[in-house]
């Protein structure tokens, strides 16, 4: 995968559709890690939501626990309540403040995957109506939103990010599409 190490994804609660599919496309040898915000409650950790992306991927998707190192080709899922960063050696979970009423937060994510791993990352905003994950929102010149655009509140946030416009197409400071990073 064209020297991309670790594709970042994050998504709210409402995106666990979108998120199947996504992950469901990575083919079995993808050379890079996956690591997964999904906005869920802060309650007990439960098997539930790893076995329901198992299904949909071909890939190993494990919820992380702290410092587990980091493998090509295996998913890791931030557990409910836990910000998920991203160090030089591995994964570190933080219980620090909720970010855009968040934990986990997207933007924690990006930005400790951006520190760690710069122009060897793809991250990847799913779904959402806040601001979590623009901070860091980076998109390539012409890409596209699915479903025809992104919600209000993401354009507006990307945008203010200098991630995009807020017609959701790439801005300043952008990575390649995800479309060109990926294979096929």
């Amino acid at each position: 995968m064209g020297g991309y190490d670790l594709i970042a994804v994050g998504t709210s609660w409402g995106g666990l559709r979108a998120l199947g599919i996504v992950l469901g496309a990575f083919p079995p040898d993808l050379a890079a890690a996956v690591a997964v915000v999904q906005h869920r409650g802060a309650g007990p950790r439960s098997s539930a939501l790893v076995a329901l992306l198992a299904r949909r991927t071909r890939l190993s998707v494990r919820e992380v626990e702290d410092e587990n190192p980091i493998s090509p080709g295996a998913i890791y899922l931030a557990p409910p309540d836990y910000h998920l960063l991203v160090e030089p050696e591995g994964f570190a979970l933080s219980l620090e403040e909720r970010v855009h009423y968040s934990r986990p937060s997207i933007d924690a994510l990006f930005e400790s995957a951006a520190d760690t791993r710069g122009e060897r990352l793809v991250a990847v905003v799913l779904t959402g109506a806040n601001a979590d994950g623009a901070a860091r929102l980076v998109t390539g010149e012409g890409a596209r939103w699915p479903d025809g655009g992104p919600e209000p509140g993401e354009r507006r946030a990307a945008g203010d990010a200098g991630g995009c416009d807020r017609d959701g197409r790439g801005g300043r400071g952008a990575l390649p599409r995800a479309d060109r990073a990926l294979p096929g």
